[in-house]
């Protein structure tokens, strides 16, 4: 036997050894560490983790539009302000005026101890209401057919000229646009997240082709095809992607679960997180690394293998 035949012969058995169906397959070719593992599971990680935080964020922001736009709506305040003297009579005018009201469900003046609260964040605990001119508040809560605010607020100024209606309409819809703008930044985020990873695993698959130049050559040399090889490196990528966006999104779901509570904040976050079923959303995200790394890094592979003969 001839030394090319040998050569031949031994070429033939490697060919066999990779393609073997009880073993890795033709991804033994990719090497299993180097950069470009290591640029792979850590980009897949930190995308993960951000891409938690993004999809929290969305979901926050998605509860909080629906509660301002569902709660605010069906309430309205009424400000009595007047002379000292007058202020009582006023305000027993209007809750006289909301019990005639048609799609008036109920409405009950504010006690002072509530009142107090509200004021709390501005002056401070223990707020002298009694001492400070501060103004009747009276909660008007609609029922399903609603009311016709233009119609209450002619008859308050009528009947009680002290009284001032507020629909909430002027500063709900900004503050629900706003929340739906930021749950609409959220799934742009995500968006953004998915692109930068198939970037990123993209670069990383094109310098383990390159690294493997040699490799490639000897792999075509005994017939094997161009989606075979392309099937070795997609195989490794894949793994790795799932394998650091799985270990990104436990980080950051542990980061999210570690946020303060609401009532232990004071009050000034708005939920950040996910809450009850949406835990379970997060854990789509290493199946969409997986998805992003199989299709980039085919797409790269044949693309690059075409490129190079």
């Amino acid at each position: 036997m001839t030394r090319r035949e040998r050569t031949k012969l031994d070429l033939s058995s490697l060919w066999r050894g990779l393609t073997r169906p009880d073993n890795a397959g033709t991804d033994r070719v990719v090497p299993p560490t180097g950069f470009t593992a290591q640029l792979t599971v850590f980009a897949a990680a930190a995308m993960a983790f951000l891409a938690v935080f993004a999809l929290a964020l969305a979901l926050a922001t998605g509860r909080l539009a629906e509660r301002w736009s569902s709660e605010l709506a069906q309430s309205m305040t009424i400000r009595v302000s007047a002379p000292p003297e007058q202020i009582d009579d006023q305000t027993v005018t209007v809750m006289e005026v909301l019990k005639t009201t048609p799609g008036v469900a109920s409405s009950r003046l504010l006690a002072d101890p509530e009142v107090e609260k509200l004021l709390e964040p501005w002056f401070g605990p223990d707020v002298p209401v009694e001492a400070l001119p501060v103004p009747r508040l009276i909660e008007v809560t609609e029922n399903r057919d609603g009311l016709d605010a233009e119609a209450l607020r002619l008859r308050l100024e009528g009947e009680a000229p002290g009284a001032v209606l507020d629909d909430h309409t002027g500063w709900r819809a900004p503050l629900v646009a706003a929340a739906s703008r930021l749950r609409l930044l959220g799934l742009f985020s995500l968006v953004l997240i998915g692109a930068a990873s198939a970037a990123m695993i993209t670069l990383a698959a094109k310098a383990s082709l390159a690294a493997n130049g040699q490799v490639i050559k000897v792999l075509r040399l005994i017939g094997a095809r161009d989606i075979t090889i392309a099937t070795a490196f997609v195989r490794r990528f894949t793994r790795r992607a799932a394998a650091g966006a799985a270990l990104g999104t436990l980080l950051g779901m542990a980061a999210i679960w570690a946020l303060p509570a609401v009532d232990e904040a004071g009050g000034f976050l708005t939920g950040l997180g996910f809450q009850g079923a949406s835990w379970f959303w997060p854990l789509l995200i290493p199946v969409a690394a997986a998805a992003i790394g199989f299709a980039a890094t085919r797409a790269a592979a044949l693309r690059m293998l075409g490129e190079v003969r």
